[in-house]
């Protein structure tokens, strides 16, 4: 059965009813057996969960054990469409949603890489048990935005950007928001790539590019506003 990321949702959120489950993580060696407390494993196993979840439903999907992207193709006959990412977190969001040169490069050669689809599970874990605080499914627009120092939210260290960084879209308190639409998303990212020393000459050619290859793609044209005419609508000045 070929299932979207939104009827997956859909089915965890109003059939599994995921929010608010609890599980406990155990190990057995032997007869010795532990609950595991340690809080970095439960993304993996949260993963790992939800593609034995998939099969058990009969739900088509390709589970990518590698470290690129997707976690998820959810049409096996269609390796452009459908992808999923899985994030999982603790607090707030403190997870990468992507390299930021690799993603940069990626896009042009793969532009439907820009709808994916991201799986994003809350959880708090004490003593071993697991609580499925709150998920969400988004575009990954939906859950970046700008930050103080760049026209997208980025980690930074010792004046190298290494990876996009996610917004707090949960939350009506926060300074940035999230961006509103895809064709913001990329003129953040644009603008991001002039400033940024490493990529401010690929900047020159790089959205034409992105047009393009989007174009061949969907067939669409995409509108990409200045940075500089849009900045405003999210707190920069």
């Amino acid at each position: 059965m070929k299932l979207t990321a939104d009827e997956i949702f859909n089915s965890l959120k109003n059939e599994f009813h995921f929010e608010s489950a609890t599980g406990r993580i155990t190990f057995n060696l032997r007869d010795y057996s532990i609950v595991v407390e340690q809080n970095n494993v439960v993304g993996n196993i949260l993963e790992e969960w939800l593609a034995k979840w998939f099969n058990s439903n009969g739900y088509e999907n390709i589970h990518n054990l590698k470290q690129d992207a997707p976690d998820f193709w959810l049409n096996p006959d269609n390796l452009e469409s459908e992808w999923l990412e899985i994030k999982s977190f603790t607090g707030s969001p403190n997870f990468d949603i992507a390299n930021f040169r690799s993603y940069i490069n990626e896009i042009i050669e793969k532009p439907y890489k820009l709808h994916s689809k991201y799986l994003l599970i809350k959880y708090k874990a004490e003593k071993g048990i697991v609580t499925i605080e709150d998920f969400w499914l988004k575009n990954v627009w939906e859950i970046s935005c700008p930050s103080s120092g760049w026209p997208v939210k980025v980690q930074v260290k010792r004046g190298i950007i290494y990876n996009l960084r996610p917004s707090i879209w949960y939350s009506d308190d926060t300074s940035y928001p999230s961006f509103k639409s895809l064709e913001h998303f990329l003129a953040a990212i644009e603008q991001t790539m002039y400033r940024y020393h490493d990529t401010n000459v690929l900047a020159e050619t790089w959205l034409d590019k992105m047009k393009k290859s989007y174009k061949k793609h969907y067939g669409i044209e995409l509108d990409i506003p200045r940075w500089f005419d849009i900045k405003t609508e999210y707190g920069i000045v």
